[in-house]
């Protein structure tokens, strides 16, 4: 917007009109304040968000933009190039106030409609009382000079609003990055979280979780579809996000939605102090779906899953409770034996019930009753103790997930 351009033009009236126009302006003036106490009255009645005292700055400004606009149109009638500067940059802190006050421009713009619509009709009435009323055509010409003074103040209301709410983006922006690197620190300082959070306008919950996420395509994921309240740090190696009330109402639904287009493991409930635990949680669950070992069709819960995360870190402890545990498997060649092993931890965990393993792993259920048999000639008897159970549940998981072939890199 070219603020040296004047914000009317009477170029169309000649020399006898201008001179009539001027002669309006100065008697005119003095009535100014009366048309501005009125037009403030008026916006007030119709914009409940401008009546006092729902924040007396509101009255301020109000008082001084529609007085000093009004006064600034009159004056332009008795002198088109009369400087405007003033008002413009008055009009440009008006809509950066409203930005940061977090509101829009409606009422605003309700109240110059209202504000000029009532002013022209006073002044016009006035005009013709004082015997200074002009032609039709002097009259439209005024007309089109108010349409175009009104949208001129608008750009700048528009122009200030737009400015401090970049300007406000990009600190709110910077606030934030400030505050996830801060919870994701070792060993953060509740003061400390407590300062950043205010800054980064970001209400400190009671728990949070750290999601630790992966691209499904190369180069190609989406950006997530977040909660309003989480903490996007997609900038990392190792992206993530951090979710406030990881467990309350609607948040698995929100999660599993907006993360669809990525691999995606949450790590335990934690204290706003323990983010980067959970996110070092999460992070080993995440690693687990890139073995093919758990599911990763949608978000995966590292709580579901703690047993196999702390026996899959450690592959060496693994193999050797393997060795003893699984020992009777391993009279059985190499291909059959990862058949045994499934079969072996689909029955545990179904309860030996053929049918449900059939369905499960896709298979005839005289096939699974016959590896049933095979691995009762294994174990022996020892099989159906819930002792000896809970331990090969846990090492036929995570022996299987170390010696799972890993799935096709899909990722970048």
């Amino acid at each position: 917007m070219d603020e040296q351009a004047p914000l009317v033009d009477f170029s169309a009236l000649d020399q006898s009109q201008l001179e009539r126009l001027a002669a309006a302006s100065a008697a005119l003036r003095p009535y100014v304040p009366e048309v501005a106490r009125e037009a403030v009255a008026q916006i007030r009645r119709e914009v409940p968000q401008y009546a006092p005292p729902h924040d007396p700055r509101y009255a301020r400004v109000l008082d001084a933009m529609v007085g000093g606009l009004i006064g600034h149109f009159v004056e332009l009638m008795g002198d088109p190039r009369a400087p405007s500067g003033e008002y413009l940059g008055l009009a440009r802190r008006v809509g950066a106030g409203e930005a940061r006050e977090g509101r829009g421009l409606e009422q605003w713009q309700a109240a110059m409609r209202i504000g000029a619509g009532l002013a022209v009709g006073r002044l016009t009435d006035r005009a013709g009382r004082l015997g200074l009323g002009g032609t039709v055509g002097e009259m439209g010409q005024i007309a089109r000079a108010v349409l175009a003074f009104t949208d001129r103040i608008a750009e700048a209301v528009a122009a200030g609003h737009a400015e401090a709410g970049a300007r406000a983006a990009g600190e709110r922006a910077g606030h934030r990055r400030a505050l996830v690197d801060l919870l994701l620190a070792p060993d953060p300082s509740a003061p400390e979280l407590v300062e950043a959070a205010g800054r980064a306008g970001w209400e400190l919950p009671h728990s949070v979780a750290a999601v630790a996420l992966r691209s499904r395509e190369a180069f190609a994921a989406r950006r997530p579809m977040l909660p309003s309240d989480a903490l996007a740090a997609l900038h990392l190696d190792e992206p993530c996000v951090i979710v406030p009330d990881p467990e309350g109402p609607g948040r698995r639904h929100q999660l599993e939605t907006g993360l669809r287009d990525w691999q995606a493991a949450i790590g335990p409930p934690v204290g706003v102090t323990g983010v980067a635990t959970s996110l070092r949680w999460a992070r080993q669950a995440l690693a687990l779906a890139r073995t093919g070992a758990v599911d990763a069709g949608k978000p995966i819960y590292a709580t579901e899953h703690m047993p196999l995360i702390v026996m899959a870190r450690e592959r060496e402890l693994v193999d050797l409770v393997a060795a003893e545990r699984l020992a009777p498997l391993r009279r059985i060649s190499p291909p059959k034996r990862r058949d045994l092993a499934e079969t072996l931890l689909a029955l545990i965990e179904c309860r030996f019930n053929s049918t449900t393993v059939a369905n499960r792993l896709r298979l005839h259920p005289q096939t699974i009753r016959y590896r049933l048999r095979r691995i009762e000639e294994l174990f022996g008897s020892d099989l159906h103790e819930p002792a000896l159970q809970l331990e090969l549940h846990m090492t036929l998981r995570a022996w299987l997930a170390a010696h799972t072939p890993p799935p096709p890199d899909d990722g970048p």
